[in-house]
């Protein structure tokens, strides 16, 4: 176990350093760098002077020298300065990070909620009239995009209705949990029905092959009831492709389920690196997409780590022999 989580340690360690590199360069080479926009804002700047701030902000020397001096403060916690919102651009993540947290847990845990059981039922009661409409329900809720989903509900239920905000994170002057929570509501709601189409696919195929195999024929010979059947020997077996989605996954809602969080004007990840990279905030889409890369994989440790502890059959050492 312990070289397993070494091993993984030392990939994602590659890993991050590639992803920053390649990211790093990608932005840097974006036109219109920070003196750029300072002397279109203001034409009182002579050419003189943005050379002489390029040269003191570094600008001027090559990008894989830039890099090295980025990455050199970066292992000592200096992740750069937001010049968005005039902070350090930690400062600014992590309680957008944690905003996120909690929109992407309360819709993945209904989402499961809500997959596993259908997912079950379809599997149970393959090509019948129910099974085809929950196939159907699963690929409008894959194929409809978030954006045009989340316009759909903002009509139904903030104009139509008007039951929920349309958009923002709590009431001016009012806040609290409960007025969190009631904001909430929308935002999850399309997560939850664009993630769980997808979770009831994989369950319902997976519980569908599972219950084709022999120990399952053995235990109906032996008499085992259904219900029984089902939890004890059928799920435990069955739900494991489902969590190795969750873990794929894991990083892309944690990065922000950026199209859910613009549309909704709530203040996670999503809409954080989405606005850097139109303000040109190049710190902060940095750090926010090395995070979204971070969470990735350790959404995918944590995705083995669940298939260990339920399988029997899958060990750390065979992990490291894929």
């Amino acid at each position: 176990m312990l070289r397993f989580i070494s091993g993984r340690l030392l990939e994602s360690v590659i890993v991050l350093l590639v992803m920053s590199f390649v990211v790093y360069a990608l932005i840097g080479l974006m036109p219109g760098d920070p003196i750029d926009l300072m002397i279109s804002a203001n034409p009182d700047l002579t050419p003189k002077d943005a050379t002489r701030l390029k040269a003191l902000y570094g600008l001027d020397k090559p990008i894989y020298e830039r890099y090295w001096n980025w990455l050199t403060d970066a292992l000592q916690g200096d992740f750069g300065f937001s010049r968005t919102y005039t902070q350090p651009a930690i400062d600014i993540l992590l309680p957008r990070m944690g905003n996120t947290a909690i929109l992407m847990t309360v819709s993945l845990v209904l989402a499961l909620l809500i997959a596993i059981p259908i997912g079950i039922y379809a599997a149970l009661k393959p090509y019948t009239k129910l099974d085809y409409v929950i196939n159907l329900l699963c690929f409008a809720g894959i194929s409809i995009p978030s954006f045009w989903l989340a316009l759909l509900v903002i009509i139904l239920f903030a104009v139509t209705l008007a039951w929920f905000p349309a958009g923002g994170m709590e009431t001016i002057g009012q806040g609290g949990f409960w007025d969190r929570a009631w904001y909430m509501v929308l935002p999850v709601l399309v997560l939850t029905l664009h993630s769980a189409g997808g979770f009831t696919r994989y369950m319902r195929a997976s519980m569908l092959q599972i219950l084709r195999q022999d120990f399952i024929r053995t235990a109906r010979a032996k008499g085992v009831g259904e219900q029984r059947m089902v939890i004890a020997h059928a799920l435990r077996n069955s739900v494991m492709p489902v969590i190795t989605m969750v873990g794929l996954s894991f990083g892309a809602l944690f990065s922000g389920a950026l199209i859910t969080e613009t549309m909704f004007s709530w203040h996670g990840m999503g809409k954080t690196i989405y606005d850097a990279i139109l303000g040109n905030d190049f710190n902060l889409a940095l750090v926010g997409l090395l995070f979204a890369t971070g969470m990735t994989l350790l959404g995918n440790f944590i995705a083995d780590a669940c298939q260990v502890w339920l399988d029997p059959r899958v060990s750390f050492s065979s992990l490291e022999d894929k």
